[in-house]
């Protein structure tokens, strides 16, 4: 099966609103290309294939004749990922379920995470990285530690580009505690400096949760990250979750768990500092860290 990609979700999306707006069943659709139901099922969960002929027929055969709209279709389905992307140099780091996220980041126009014991890997500092991957060279396949730093990094650019998306991140105050590396303490001061000046940009929120400050209901035990990829066609935005546990990652789209954690997120970031707040506490404990060693 195919790399799942943000154009094949937003493709997806379309397929699925072209249907219902036509009072069609999947079935029905299914007819128009000669596939099945369970081929459409997999088209709109965006890990199927459509030939561009297909696509156009089956845009006006349910009623989008619009050459504009069947252009942007085409558009999305169009693969950016040649053969053996994944696979050479740094990338290879990537496994299977990594991939989309990746992707979902580089289109993505907008970015929220909450975070309780791990700076998330967009705001890593080099020698951060560095230290959370030092155990993570595989001889077996030729990956290294100098492949993940560049991995990261590469992904990082995301946040610094001509048109960046927003990023806005809650970190519980243990993720700026949580010691990494060697000498003691000095990766995390050189990462509280990557936090204050990353702070700076427009872009970028950073908001610090205390350990002191209440959380009515909870919310930082969960790893999650809000995505939000821009649509060109008809049926909205793509909006879902990523939420990530030890050894497994999890894409979430439904309506009602988005939205949960969306509620959850918006509870996180009133409780946190403001940025401005946030960003003089990550001063303190870096000058504190560079006199102490944390």
């Amino acid at each position: 099966m195919a790399t799942r990609t943000a154009r094949g979700l937003l493709l997806g999306r379309e397929i699925n609103y072209m249907i219902r707006a036509s009072g069609k069943s999947q079935t029905e659709a299914g007819h128009i290309i000669e596939v099945g139901q369970s081929r459409i099922n997999s088209l709109i969960a965006g890990t199927g294939r459509i030939a561009a002929g297909d696509l156009q027929l089956l845009a006006k055969e349910l009623g989008f004749t619009d050459e504009d709209y069947i252009q942007n279709l085409l558009e999305l389905r169009r693969d950016k990922y040649q053969r053996g992307f994944w696979t050479s140099g740094h990338r290879r780091v990537y496994l299977e379920e990594l991939r989309l996220l990746i992707d979902l980041e580089e289109q993505a126009n907008r970015l929220r995470i909450a975070e309780s014991e791990i700076i998330p890997g967009l705001l890593q500092s080099e020698s951060y990285i560095r230290a959370l991957h030092a155990h993570m060279s595989d001889p077996g396949n030729g990956v290294t530690v100098e492949d993940w730093v560049q991995a990261r990094l590469e992904r990082q650019r995301n946040l610094v580009k001509a048109n960046a998306p927003e990023f806005h991140a809650v970190l519980s105050e243990s993720c700026l505690r949580r010691l990494h590396g060697k000498p003691e303490g000095q990766v995390m001061v050189d990462q509280l400096k990557h936090l204050i000046e990353l702070s700076q940009r427009p872009n970028i929120l950073i908001q610090i949760l205390p350990f002191n400050t209440p959380v009515e209901g909870g919310g930082m035990e969960d790893r999650y990250t809000l995505i939000r990829v821009p649509s060109p066609g008809a049926a909205g935005d793509l909006e879902l979750a990523v939420v990530e546990a030890l050894g497994e990652i999890r894409y979430i789209i439904d309506k009602f768990p988005v939205g949960t954690r969306e509620t959850l997120f918006a509870r996180l970031s009133a409780a946190a500092l403001s940025g401005e707040d946030s960003r003089e506490f990550i001063d303190d404990l870096a000058m504190t860290g560079q006199r102490t060693g944390l």
